[in-house]
């Protein structure tokens, strides 16, 4: 029985992918490093200080990790203020359909509390959620299991009672590694990801209504 609804944001509810794509390249200009995409891509659903700390070492620079942090923070935020922002087609639907029947909903992203609160705010989603955690504020980022783990006990469910919906090669191993059914979300920017990973994969969330949800772990 599904109890709880474990959320990735970036790619799965909220399509802030390119924003962030832009602002790691104009980051990636002002320290001048060459970053080739496939390179890039590794990075998919880690939290943004473990991205940085791996760029210090992989290119030897003299800024800290904390420096490059700051820098595409700065550029992300005057992309999310100046920049055209939409929910993924057919998530809102299905965040309500979820919450009407009961299930318990977490956001489990490895975006900063920050850049989580301000999606949160522009599309009025708390009404929906009983907790939101951020992977920059824990010990170990994506593909690591443990904001899964953090999810799952925030949601007061047991881990073979929930579902996490995530789009990035790193979060779905995440998942996996928690131990939890995992839905590879194939959204708009997730082209370069492992779906293999998954137990089920959609392209689009009429696919999973609550009716179909509760077939997934019967």
């Amino acid at each position: 029985m599904v109890k709880a609804v474990l959320f990735d944001m970036d790619g799965v509810i909220v399509n802030t992918e390119p924003l962030h794509r832009q602002a790691y390249f104009n980051m990636f200009d002002e320290v001048n490093i060459d970053v080739a995409p496939d390179f890039y891509d590794r990075f998919t659903g880690q939290a943004t200080m473990a991205i940085c700390e791996n760029l210090c070492k992989h290119f030897e620079l003299k800024q800290k990790p904390l420096d490059l942090l700051n820098i595409k923070r700065k550029h992300f935020k005057y992309l999310f203020d100046s920049g055209d922002l939409t929910l993924i087609d057919g998530v809102l639907d299905a965040i309500k359909d979820y919450h009407s029947n009961g299930i318990t909903l977490v956001l489990a992203s490895s975006a900063s509390m920050l850049n989580i609160e301000r999606i949160f705010n522009r599309f009025d989603l708390d009404r929906y959620f009983k907790a939101k955690i951020s992977g920059a504020d824990l010990k170990a980022s994506k593909p690591h299991p443990e904001i899964f783990i953090r999810a799952s006990e925030l949601a007061k469910a047991e881990k073979e009672n929930c579902i996490v919906i995530e789009d990035s090669t790193n979060g779905m191993t995440a998942a996996k590694a928690a131990g939890i059914f995992c839905v590879g979300f194939r959204g708009p920017t997730s082209s370069n990801q492992d779906f293999s990973i998954a137990d089920k994969v959609i392209s689009d969330f009429k696919e999973l209504p609550f009716q179909a949800l509760e077939k997934l772990l019967s």
